[in-house]
C-alpha cells in the first residue's frame, strides 16, 4: 500500500481523470514523486469500476483501491446490505474479508466484526478504508482466518466465509474445490459458532451444495436485474432436513419467493386456452435457479404453458411477481408469420425448435424497445409465437 497515493493533490488528480484512457496514463510519466504511472492508472481504473457497484466508497474521500480484480470479485453494496440482515448476535468473524465491503455492512448490524484477510496489502487497504467510512467497530487480522479459528478459544455469534473457486476448475464445481475448503472445515466452523453464513457463486448447483453441506437451514438466491449474483447458505448447529429456500430479487423493490424444499415438487396447473389480452409471466433468474418451477405457478396463481417451458400466464396482472410481465397482443402460428411483411420485436425462444438468430434472419425481424416476439410451445405441444408488449422488467 503506497500511502503517497492518499495525498490530496494525488486524489484530486485521480478524480479529475476518471474518464481518461488508463492505458495511456500507465505509459505516461507520473506527475508525482514516489508514485508510478502504473499505480495511478490502477487507482483510476478501480475507482471508475466502483462508481455504480460501490457508490459509498466512490463518494468517500481518500479511499484506497485494490486491483480491479478485487473490485470485480467483491459483493456489490446492494448484495452486501441484504446479506448483513442474515447475521445474528453481537460478534461476527469474516474469514475471507477481502476489500471489506461485506464486513462494512455487517458492522452496521453487529457490535464487533473481525475482518480476516490473508493478503497483508489488501488487509491494510480494508483497514484504512474502514476508518475513512467511519466503521470503527471492525477488528482487522492479517492472516489465514481458518488458522485464527484453530488457534483462538473465542466463539462468535456468526461466522461468514466466501470461499473462492480454484483457478483450474471449470464452470461446474463443488464446494470442496474451493479455498478455504468449507466442507473439510465445517466441524471446526460449527464448533466456533452456532450460525455459519457461506457465500457461493450462482454456478453452484443447489442439490450438489446440499449433498456436501450438513445442517443447512436456509438458502438465499440473490439476483439483481435478472442476474443471479450469489447464493447464501445458512448453516446452523440445530438444523432440520427441510431447509427454507428464498429467491430474492433486489431491484427498485425487493421481492421474495420462498418455500421449504419439501414443497418444490408440488403440482402445477396448465393453461388450456391461451387468449389475446392475457398476461405472460417469465420468472426472474433467481426463481429459475430455485428449481421450484411448479410452485411458482401455485404461489402467484398462474397457469403454466408447458411442462418444459418455464412461462406462465394469467388473465390478470400481478406486479408483485419477481420477473418480467408481458401483455399478449397477438397469437401466431409459423404460417401466420410468413404472411406478415413487417415484424418488430425482441426475440425470446423458450422450448421452440429454432435459435433466436435464425428466426430473426428467417422472418426479417427488426428490433423494438417494448415489443417482444416469444417463440414457445403450449401444453398440447403446438408451436406458437406470441407478440407481446412488456409491462414489467423486474
Amino acid at each position: 500500500m503506497n500511502n503517497h497515493l492518499l495525498a490530496p493533490e494525488v486524489q484530486t488528480y485521480i478524480s479529475e481523470n476518471l474518464n481518461a484512457d488508463v492505458s495511456k496514463v500507465a505509459l505516461s510519466k507520473s506527475p508525482f514523486e514516489h508514485i508510478s504511472a502504473t499505480e495511478i492508472a490502477a487507482q483510476i481504473a478501480a475507482k471508475k469500476k466502483s462508481e455504480k457497484k460501490l457508490p459509498t466508497w466512490y463518494n468517500t474521500k481518500s479511499i484506497y483501491y485494490p486491483t480491479t480484480l478485487s473490485i470485480e470479485q467483491t459483493s456489490s453494496e446492494i448484495a452486501a446490505a441484504y446479506k448483513s440482515k442474515l447475521a445474528r448476535g453481537k460478534t461476527l468473524i469474516d474469514l475471507t474479508g477481502g476489500f471489506g465491503v461485506d464486513s462494512y455492512y455487517f458492522s452496521k448490524n453487529i457490535e464487533t466484526v473481525t475482518h480476516c484477510e490473508i493478503n497483508p496489502d489488501l488487509s491494510d487497504i480494508a483497514k484504512h478504508n474502514a476508518s475513512q467510512l467511519g466503521a470503527h467497530n471492525i477488528i482487522f487480522y492479517s492472516g489465514n482466518g481458518i488458522d485464527l479459528l484453530k488457534e483462538t478459544s473465542a466463539k462468535y455469534d456468526t461466522i461468514y466465509i466466501d470461499p473462492a473457486r480454484r483457478a483450474e476448475q471449470g464452470k461446474v464445481f463443488m464446494l470442496k474445490d474451493c479455498t478455504p475448503d468449507v466442507v473439510t472445515n465445517l466441524d471446526l466452523l460449527l464448533s466456533k459458532s452456532d450460525r455459519i453464513l457461506i457465500k457461493t457463486a450462482p454456478l453452484l448447483d443447489i442439490t450438489a451444495g446440499l449433498s456436501e453441506l450438513k445442517n443447512v437451514t436456509e438458502i438465499h438466491i440473490v439476483s439483481i436485474r435478472n442476474e443471479c449474483k450469489e447464493i447464501l447458505w445458512v448453516v446452523e448447529a440445530n438444523a432440520s432436513a427441510n431447509p427454507k429456500i428464498c429467491a430474492i430479487t433486489l431491484n427498485e423493490k425487493e421481492k421474495v419467493f420462498s418455500f421449504f424444499k419439501s414443497q418444490s415438487d408440488s403440482p402445477s396447473p396448465y393453461i388450456q386456452d391461451l387468449t389475446v389480452n392475457d398476461y405472460l409471466y417469465e420468472p426472474d433468474a433467481a426463481l429459475l435457479k430455485s428449481g421450484a418451477f411448479n410452485l411458482i405457478g401455485q404461489q402467484y396463481q398462474l397457469e403454466k404453458l408447458h411442462p418444459q417451458t418455464q412461462l406462465y400466464t394469467s388473465a390478470s396482472i400481478n406486479p408483485n411477481f419477481p420477473g418480467r410481465i408481458f401483455k399478449i397482443e397477438e397469437i401466431y402460428s409459423a404460417k401466420d408469420l410468413k404472411l406478415l411483411k413487417t415484424l418488430r420485436g425482441n426475440v425470446i425462444v423458450r422450448n421452440y425448435p429454432a435459435k433466436p438468430e435464425d428466426l430473426i434472419k428467417k422472418y426479417k425481424i427488426k428490433p423494438d424497445k417494448v415489443q417482444f416476439l416469444i417463440f414457445t410451445k403450449t401444453t398440447n405441444a403446438v408451436n406458437i409465437i406470441l407478440r407481446t408488449t412488456i409491462l414489467q422488467y423486474y
